[in-house]
């Protein structure tokens, strides 16, 4: 009796204290209409019909009569085309004397019914999100936005259903899970976003529909629970929606005993569900919008008109979703004719319905205009909203002793196995495959029901060879279910069977969790919570550390997996990938001036191709290929592809590694030569410092042609003992296809290094003649030769794997951009071997040049620096020295654009050597065949150039005459500068 006397009270206070939805609408305009209107007009208004069927045509003449004849309210409608749909909705505003209110399923926007719209997550995937209710306010902000411009006025969402039934075959992934006050949360942010905008909204399923196991479109499914449960948990987020403001709510073909004791009657049709507790005890005083009433829960009792009839007088103000107006409309009128429906019960819902009319805007109704509708419904800010939502429900369900995120890459063998049927198909590698290699070298393996069990224990069997394996478990249908095909079930428990020791993914459906026992032993187990291609690149990120996880499960998969469990780990400080919305700029407009620099390069010949990368605040915002390896467009630049880095090998190796033992106390900059190497001591360059050398002051010449010293000038060809066109134990260099140079001949060229003159009155000459002696400093100091040293030390932990030198020897041909076509030394098209004649005849491993990387792996190491020395967890450089080295060690009279190895922007003429916007803290470097770094720590910003203008020949310099590669960071400067005069949204 307490208990009674308690719900009693909680439900008067709600009913006080619920909110007038329509505030502020144009209330002179609905009485003034509702006044002057026929009685089928009125009638007229409370039908919803449906417009169309999933997919299928318009029958539009069929439409257009209708809505004149019988005086529609409105129409609902479902899947089509967004440009068709709105045409349609502008010709039946037209005929409409009164403007129509046109609704629409669109639980997680547009996409649930039109194509080519943005897709938010599902609602589920939401429950995962731990807070956030801003975020999720924004989303509801944007779908009013999408709807209103395609002249939607009614979203049949938010489901406040409270899903605690895992067998639930029609709510499951639309319910946000299955805790009453997290329901509440994410429904609440919702609504208010949707209603911030204008649109009515529909919580549903009232009074509940998340604990049945019976689909009301097949028939009526029945909630046997005693009032007291449902006061405490299917009603409560009802309850609590309406006390803040909710405008409307569609009532569920439900039979439900302790609210109405009429047998079977479905909620829909029962007065004392609608009428008594939604209108009196509750106090909802918005529009009551019945379910589809052509869902067999509620269709199967009664003929249409009846049913119709009966849904008025329970208590209901519209009428959805069914495929016979003029029955609808027929039935209606006589029963208000015959007095069953009182004339001044239809005016209530009349009104009621043109004050939602008002409220939307319809008493000002425009046209909606068609141009530019496509881009308007797919702004960047939407899909990155979407994106946000993604990443903050990530799930972390396992993680033994912290292995995720991944920290140690240096070392190990990865591979990465798709099971189930990806949306690329099983040929192809899937987004998180792809992801997963942008942090690290992978193999990958994809299974399917249909690979042969022969073929899967052999995958299985090579797999268990690797030292981690990450496992995707995919679903085949992108609308998340409860449970997989059988078939995928199985092979998805084959595989965690097999690979006890993977790392897992979940693409899909927590309830799975309760399907595949094998996971709750599994070492870690995230859970995206849905398919998608955004999914598997934000998950892939997560093992690697670029993203953190924060989700929770929202609802109870098994015991080992239950509601509200999640891990929570931080971002490990490497890179992530997202779009320029995330640092507040807008895509679009990146997009267009990026493009237009780099298509000048391409339109004027000054490179075949090109592959560029920019980075803010540690987030990859935009990464793309131009053109392709060479003129004749047979091979289109792709991710991953190499390039010869040429000068940017001085920062990525020598100037690294000097940083590095500087840290150790083994070398500084105001060392001299001689100390480097004491038998120069006493010679020309002896007592040069190393700050004046790595600055390009110390007038040590600026380059020797090394090769031309080969060339026997009166008989042609090759000095004796120089080259020879086979390779044997004397001759192992190899310089070209058919070319092998001397094992000795590195003498002649450390000679020819050690006995050129140094200018008596040094000023700035960019030298590279110091970069030869470095690798020799290097393995001198350290006792490791100079690439072991680098590949060790730096690039395989950060998973930069493709900074290489002689990437001929490791990676495909077709995977390396060609340089020039040396027709003067080595007579071939230069690919995969360096195109600098110095560093080829040191074997291609040299601290000036011959280093190779692709975009991503280069940018890795670029922003290890901006990030002040550490990268990925690690540190690999004391922040203090790389401000040491990348500051002005001199007056701009002295040298006026160099850091110590470092170029940084010229002090006398801004644009020269970087962007001419960039501050005197930026720093980077230039490379010949057409390659440029720079990092603007005061932005915290980083960007990539990477072209083979040297192709076919080094002449072609308009990569230069056009200042293509600063011009392009200048592009990113002006975004940032406009961009602090606009808000941000985060």
């Amino acid at each position: 009796m307490k208990y009674f006397f308690f719900c009693i009270s909680l439900v008067l206070a709600t009913a006080a204290t619920a909110q007038q939805p329509f505030a502020g609408a144009d209330q002179a305009w609905a009485d003034t209409l509702l006044a002057h209107m026929t009685l089928d007009e009125k009638i007229g208004q409370v039908l919803m019909p449906r417009a169309n069927s999933r997919n299928a045509p318009y029958d539009e003449a069929r439409l257009l009569d209708w809505a004149q004849r019988y005086h529609l309210g409105g129409y609902v409608f479902f899947a089509n085309q967004p440009y068709r749909q709105t045409q349609l909705i502008n010709k039946l505003q037209a005929v409409s004397k009164i403007p129509m209110l046109m609704g629409e399923d669109l639980e997680w926007g547009l996409t649930m019914r039109l194509d080519s719209t943005v897709r938010y997550p599902y609602a589920m995937t939401l429950g995962a999100i731990r807070g956030r209710d801003e975020l999720l306010r924004q989303m509801g902000r944007e779908i009013a936005e999408q709807c209103r411009r395609i002249g939607i006025l009614v979203n049949y969402a938010p489901v406040a259903d409270v899903n605690n039934n895992a067998k639930n075959p029609v709510i499951g992934f639309r319910s946000f899970g299955e805790n009453r006050d997290n329901v509440l949360q994410k429904a609440t942010a919702y609504m208010q976003g949707m209603q911030d905008g204008r649109l009515i909204t529909t919580a549903k399923h009232f009074p509940g529909h998340g604990d049945t196991d019976v689909d009301s479109h097949a028939d009526t499914p029945v909630i046997s629970h005693p009032r007291t449960r449902l006061d405490s948990l299917e009603l409560y987020p009802f309850r609590q929606l309406i006390g803040r403001g909710l405008n409307g709510v569609m009532v569920a073909h439900l039979s439900v005993p302790a609210l109405d004791p009429v047998a079977a009657r479905p909620t829909t049709l029962s007065p004392v569900v609608v009428n008594e507790l939604l209108r009196k005890q509750l106090g909802f005083q918005g529009l009551v919008f019945t379910d589809a009433m052509d869902m067999q829960g509620v269709a199967r009792h009664f003929p249409p008109g009846v049913v119709g009839v009966k849904a008025l007088l329970a208590g209901n103000d519209v009428l959805e979703t069914f495929v016979d107006a003029p029955v609808m409309f027929t039935a209606i009128k006589n029963a208000v004719l015959a007095g069953e429906i009182p004339v001044a019960l239809l005016d209530e819902k009349v009104r009621r319905i043109l004050q939602a009319k008002a409220w939307v805007g319809l008493s000002h109704y425009q046209p909606l205009r068609l141009d530019s509708l496509q881009a308007s419904l797919n702004q960047p800010r939407y899909l990155y909203t979407a994106r946000q939502l993604a990443e903050a429900a990530l799930t972390l369900v396992r993680n033994e002793n912290q292995l995720l995120p991944l920290k140690t890459l240096e070392k190990q063998r990865f591979a990465v196995l798709s099971v189930g049927t990806p949306p690329s198909g099983p040929a192809r590698p899937t987004v998180f495959q792809q992801t997963a290699g942008r942090y690290a070298a992978t193999q990958n393996v994809n299974l399917t029901p249909r690979t042969p069990a022969a073929e899967r224990q052999r995958a299985f069997a090579e797999l268990r060879r690797f030292d981690r394996v990450l496992v995707g478990l995919h679903s085949p249908i992108l609308r998340a279910a409860n449970t997989w095909p059988d078939s995928l079930l199985a092979l998805a428990r084959e595989a965690t069977t097999a690979l006890p020791n993977a790392v897992f993914v979940l693409f899909g459906n927590p309830y799975l969790l309760g399907q595949l026992p094998a996971l709750a032993t599994a070492p870690a187990v995230l859970v995206t919570h849905q398919e998608g291609e955004v999914f598997q690149e934000i998950a892939a990120q997560q093992v690697f550390g670029g993203l953190g996880a924060s989700g929770q499960l929202p609802v109870t998969a098994s015991a080992a997996f239950r509601s509200g469990q999640g891990l929570t780990t931080p971002p490990l400080g490497c890179l992530s990938y997202t779009l320029p919305e995330a640092v507040g700029f807008d895509s679009r407009r990146l997009t267009a001036r990026l493009d237009s620099v780099v298509q000048l390069g391409l339109d004027s010949l000054a490179y075949p191709g090109a592959a560029v990368l920019v980075a803010k605040e540690g987030k990859v915002i935009f990464r793309k290929n131009y053109g392709y390896h060479t003129y004749d467009r047979t091979r289109p630049v792709q991710d991953g592809d190499l390039y010869d880095l040429a000068s940017v090998t001085k920062v990525s190796t020598s100037v690294l590694a000097l940083m590095r033992l500087q840290d150790e106390g083994r070398f500084r900059p105001e060392m001299t030569l001689g100390e480097l190497f004491p038998a120069w001591k006493n010679l020309n360059k002896g007592q040069l410092k190393m700050i004046d050398i790595l600055t390009h002051q110390a007038g040590l010449k600026a380059w020797i042609p090394f090769w031309r010293d080969t060339v026997d000038s009166t008989r042609g060809g090759w000095k004796r003992r120089t080259f020879r066109s086979r390779p044997s134990r004397r001759y192992p260099v190899q310089v070209a296809e058919h070319l092998f140079l001397h094992r000795r001949y590195i003498r002649t060229i450390f000679k020819q290094i050690e006995d050129s003159p140094v200018n008596p009155n040094p000023k700035y000459v960019y030298s590279d003649l110091s970069y030869y002696l470095y690798p020799q400093v290097v393995q001198k100091i350290t006792g490791k030769p100079f690439e072991q040293y680098l590949k060790e030390t730096f690039y395989e932990p950060m998973g930069a794997t493709t900074l290489t030198f002689n990437a001929g020897r490791h990676y495909p041909l077709e995977r390396i951009v060609p340089t020039e076509y040396d027709s003067l030394f080595r007579k071939e098209l230069i690919q995969g071997r360096v195109h600098d004649e110095g560093a080829t005849m040191l074997g291609g491993v040299s601290g000036h040049a011959g280093l190779f990387g692709s975009a991503n792996d280069l940018a890795k190491l670029m922003q290890m620096y901006l990030n002040g020395g550490t990268y990925g967890g690690r540190r690999y450089i004391q922040e203090s020295t790389i401000r040491q080295w990348t500051a002005y060690p001199f007056d701009a009279s002295v040298n006026a654009r160099r850091g110590i190895g470092w170029d940084k922007p010229d002090r006398h003429q801004p644009g020269l050597s970087g962007p001419a916007s960039a501050s005197p803290l930026s720093f980077g470097h230039s490379g010949f065949t057409g390659t440029f770094v720079w990092m603007e720590p005061q932005e915290n910003m980083l960007y990539i150039f990477l072209s083979n203008r040297v192709y076919p020949t080094r002449s072609n310099s308009k990569i230069s005459r056009f200042n293509l590669r600063t011009s392009f960071g200048e592009m990113i400067y002006r975004t940032i500068q406009e961009n602090r005069v606009l808000p941000r949204q985060d």
